[in-house]
């Protein structure tokens, strides 16, 4: 099953990172993500483009709405033509599966929306 198929899992706080090897192996669903070390915790960025503050605006609200069904909720920036979202999961301070089947349900997002 694809990620943006999967559900995310509740999480608790004494939940064990995702090994390097499993995360390489998740991000080949997700080529157009970075993975980024901020203030210590490594996270998964990307950077969608779009035609103006509004299709920008409309995209940050369906991730939104996609992030309340997952219990599961990134950083977004949303700016003139563009949208950042970030995924790491709070709890353990790092990337758990979840992460990655939200950035792959983000990519989802986008391509409807396109």
């Amino acid at each position: 099953m694809s990620l943006h198929q999967q559900r995310c899992e509740a999480c608790r706080a004494d939940a064990p990172l995702i090994s390097d090897q499993e995360a390489d192996t998740l991000a080949e669903e997700i080529p157009d993500w970075k993975r980024i070390e901020e203030d210590g915790e490594e996270r998964l960025q990307r950077q969608y483009s779009f035609h103006d503050f509004n299709d920008a605006l409309a995209f940050t609200n369906q991730v939104g709405a996609m992030a309340e069904e997952e219990g599961h909720h990134p950083a977004l920036l949303t700016e003139y033509g563009k949208v950042t979202v970030t995924w790491w999961t709070h709890k353990i301070h790092g990337l758990h599966r979840n992460d990655f089947i939200c950035a792959a349900k983000t990519d989802q997002l986008y391509l409807r929306a396109g």
